[in-house]
């Protein structure tokens, strides 16, 4: 039986937004997934936790952001109890071994990689692709953790070839600039999460149910 390939977007999705979903749709086009989950963390602490929307709340924005699409939105990270991505990617990659993963991410996020904990663990487990975002490209190449990553990197046009490769791996991939971000979606409607409290949402991964205000502290 073949296995599913399944890329994975972390982040705070405070809230979920067009992008995110311009993004992964584009990914997965790229890389040829089956299908795209959103980890949506409990929290954020390079981030801070001011301003931060309850659990439930960032979820449903999630849900609204993936509707009709092979984007499926989780919060399995509070369900595994993981702290750190580097164990959140070790605990699905033995719970779901007939799924092969890649660790999609925008380029600022290469910028603080190296604060991660056990950066070089995540890249040692599965592979990682790196989209380009505005105003970062120049600068992710010259990311601290690129310093390590490089000698990994895999030309952009193998990227449908990433089931066969071993990591480390890393590829990077170009993106039209897209403006949309949840910074910019805050500052315009502060209060945004107030129409989804009291919502309970169901997981589409774990099919849990995610109640309410539902908060803990997760690391990168």
């Amino acid at each position: 039986m073949q296995s599913s390939t399944t890329g994975l977007l972390g982040g705070s999705f405070n809230p979920a937004h067009a992008g995110h979903r311009a993004i992964s749709l584009f990914a997965m086009k790229a890389l040829g997934l089956d299908e795209m989950w959103w980890l949506v963390s409990p929290g954020n602490p390079l981030k801070g936790e001011s301003g931060m929307a309850p659990l439930s709340a960032r979820l449903a924005s999630a849900e609204r952001q993936a509707r009709r699409s092979r984007i499926r939105p989780t919060a399995i990270e509070q369900r595994l109890g993981t702290r750190y991505t580097a164990d959140t990617v070790k605990k699905l990659v033995r719970r779901y071994p007939k799924r092969r993963f890649i660790w999609i991410m925008g380029a600022d996020n290469l910028l603080q990689f190296h604060q991660w904990r056990r950066w070089r663990d995540i890249s040692r487990t599965i592979p990682i692709a790196v989209i380009a975002r505005p105003g970062y490209d120049h600068a992710a190449h010259a990311a601290v953790a690129m310093g390590w990553l490089r000698r990994f990197v895999r030309p952009a046009s193998h990227k449908t070839r990433w089931t066969d490769w071993r990591p480390p791996a890393l590829v990077l991939l170009r993106f039209r600039p897209d403006p949309r971000s949840a910074t910019l979606l805050r500052q315009a409607n502060p209060n945004w999460h107030l129409d989804m409290n009291g919502r309970v949402q169901r997981d589409r991964v774990t099919r849990f149910l995610v109640k309410a205000k539902e908060v803990n502290c997760q690391n990168p």
